[in-house]
């Protein structure tokens, strides 16, 4: 039955190739552009608070990523995503280094008040630090890595939010407020480069995009981002390491079918 909620959404990025809004970060906004393209969606990078109702308006999905935050695009998160809420445009969040400066944290605190999201994805420690815990950020490197209680989290913080929860890591965890599933796909090779957290959310944000069940959306999404770095480790040769993976990683994103998902998606629920 599952399946079949994939399968209407993989349909509708072929079909529809939404557009997807973001204002993210400098230093993966490339690899964000290609990913939602090798998908099959449309991106767009927008993030002057002068036009961002504007493109808004015209997008499937809004992505914010706070990765390289400023006072410019503080400005815009906050009008992009009111106007996107206004508009009924689901919203992604990707909360980076929450934690890690006030400026960060009282930032996220902003966005969570004044936006209703779709869906919110991020590390344990991420996670975690909104929740209310003590995990702990250095930089943008995740610090806290325990699943532990990370169902619980996931699931109660859902239902604050009334968003759905995506928790990243080695086994990833997905939650509405109501259920609760596991993603046991990637490769520890994933770690090495830069992006690919930020890359999962610009997946779910095409997937959410195409205007269906937001918690699909986040677990199709998470899953093809871990599926593909299994095809790209598998696919490198011998000496090739990460600069080779990165590229094989959007070959795989590029290649993929709702046959390769059916066949090597480890999606179970709690």
């Amino acid at each position: 039955m599952l399946f079949s909620y994939f399968h209407e959404i993989y349909e509708g990025i072929k079909r529809d190739k939404p557009l997807i809004h973001h204002i993210t970060n400098y230093v993966t906004v490339n690899d964000c552009a290609n990913i939602v393209l090798a998908l099959g969606g449309s991106p767009v990078m927008a993030d002057d608070h002068k036009e961002v109702e504007e493109m808004v308006s015209i997008a499937s999905a809004l992505v914010l990523n706070v990765g390289t935050l400023n006072q410019r695009t503080i400005e815009s998160f906050i009008l992009a995503g009111k106007k996107a809420n206004a508009l009924g445009v689901p919203v992604v969040l990707d909360p980076v280094g929450v934690g890690a400066t006030n400026l960060r944290t009282q930032t996220l605190q902003r966005i969570l008040k004044e936006v209703k999201l779709s869906v919110l994805r991020g590390n344990m420690s991420e996670i975690k630090n909104i929740y209310g815990q003590d995990g702990k950020t250095r930089g943008v490197d995740s610090v806290d890595d325990s699943l532990a209680g990370g169902k619980e989290i996931a699931l109660e913080l859902a239902k604050r939010l009334d968003c759905v929860v995506a928790i990243t890591g080695a086994t990833d965890i997905i939650s509405d407020g109501e259920q609760v599933f596991y993603i046991e796909n990637g490769h520890k090779m994933l770690s090495r480069v830069t992006g690919t957290g930020c890359m999962t959310t610009s997946l779910i944000g095409t997937c959410v995009g195409t205007k269906k069940n937001p918690f699909h959306g986040a677990i199709m999404g998470t899953a093809i981002m871990g599926i593909a770095g299994e095809m790209a480790y598998e696919a490198l040769e011998q000496k090739e390491a990460v600069g080779t993976f990165r590229m094989k990683l959007m070959d795989a994103i590029g290649s993929f079918s709702m046959e390769c998902f059916q066949e090597r998606g480890k999606i179970h629920e709690a």
